[in-house]
């Protein structure tokens, strides 16, 4: 299918501090591992590089993406090459993975003035322009954590100030110390929890939203449908992925694929313009390895839907017919429903 030539990418305001952002963000940790093997750094940069030619301004990363920091290294390469000034990097801290790889969460004020520390040090930058808290920490009052956060902003350390799978009461809370700027949460047609109540409270209180895993983790791109898993991929032990619930979840796919051909589109062009539908507020972050998936991406912002195409997007994939747990058991109990953290 032909690609749409030269798409400009809009910019938008993301949450109603003042930062502003390219209407589609990168999602880069998948370039140091996670869905795949890990690029080189060189290999990782020329995609960066890339995407911020055809117009994408908006850097996700986190100091647990890939080994010893490779992600903030490799984009921090990246933006020696590129002009600072005119990309939005952002980063996180709070997950903790120890030497036998068992998953944590520690969001201590002493802890996330290290993280941003030594994020700035790898990365190589004087701020970071939004700096997330990655998972609740449940055993420390947020208020706590937001202090700290809020004298990293007063230092210039960091721009703005992000939470990602926080509870409601979470969120109300640390808004209360100092703005939110943006919630990063997983948001895709087969991952809609945040519609009842996330979203209205981020648009009660001017935040952003940016959706992480768009393409249900590549899902919707095909991958374990048109491509086979990559062996070093965790998806091959994630819930989605396997057995019958994979199985049942191909349905699903076949009847996007359908729609997308009826749009003359890509399955994932049509997943990512229902998001990009869901409001300006809400910034899907999509990565990729491959620059041909960049360019698949960037075309689903030329796609125009109506009420009744997003309803028969939806429809087509219905939340109580997708099979498997959204998350793995690991991070399961790091899921915004339970995120609450004790009182001040």
């Amino acid at each position: 299918m032909a690609e749409k030539p030269h798409i400009q990418i809009p910019r938008v305001k993301l949450g109603s501090q003042g930062l502003e952002v390219s209407r589609l963000g990168f999602g880069s940790g998948g370039l140091s591992g996670i869905l795949n093997a890990p690029l080189s750094h060189e290999d990782g940069c020329s995609v960066i590089k890339e995407a911020f030619h055809k117009g994408i301004t908006l850097f996700d990363t986190a100091n647990v993406y890939g080994e010893n920091h490779h992600n903030e290294i490799m984009i921090g390469k990246a933006l020696k090459q590129l002009p600072r000034e005119k990309i939005q990097i952002a980063s996180k801290f709070g997950i903790t993975i120890s030497a036998d790889g068992q998953i944590g969460v520690k969001c201590t004020p002493e802890y996330a003035r290290q993280c941003c520390e030594e994020s700035l040090k790898y990365l190589d930058v004087g701020y970071i322009d939004l700096y997330y808290q990655h998972r609740v920490d449940s055993s420390v009052p947020i208020e706590d954590t937001m202090e700290e956060l809020k004298k990293l902003v007063e230092e210039g350390k960091i721009k703005y100030i992000g939470l990602s799978e926080a509870s409601v009461d979470t969120i109300r809370r640390a808004h209360a110390v100092h703005p939110i700027t943006a919630l990063e949460m997983e948001y895709s047609l087969w991952t809609r929890d945040i519609e009842d109540e996330i979203i209205p409270l981020c648009r009660e209180l001017g935040i952003g939203i940016v959706a992480y895993s768009p393409l249900g983790h590549g899902f919707f791109g095909g991958k374990a449908i048109v491509e086979s898993l990559p062996t070093e991929s965790f998806l091959a032990v994630h819930p989605r992925f396997m057995g019958e619930n994979l199985e049942k979840n191909k349905l699903l796919y076949a009847r996007l694929s359908e729609l997308a051909t009826k749009h003359g589109c890509t399955p994932p062009q049509l997943a990512l313009a229902w998001i990009l539908h869901q409001g300006d507020d809400i910034i899907p972050i999509p990565g990729t390895t491959k620059v041909k998936n960049l360019d698949t991406n960037i075309g689903s912002l030329a796609l125009k839907l109506t009420p009744e195409d997003l309803k028969e997007i939806s429809d087509a994939v219905p939340i109580n017919e997708v099979g498997g747990e959204r998350e793995t058991a690991a991070f399961a109990q790091y899921a915004w429903k339970v995120a609450n953290t004790p009182p001040k």
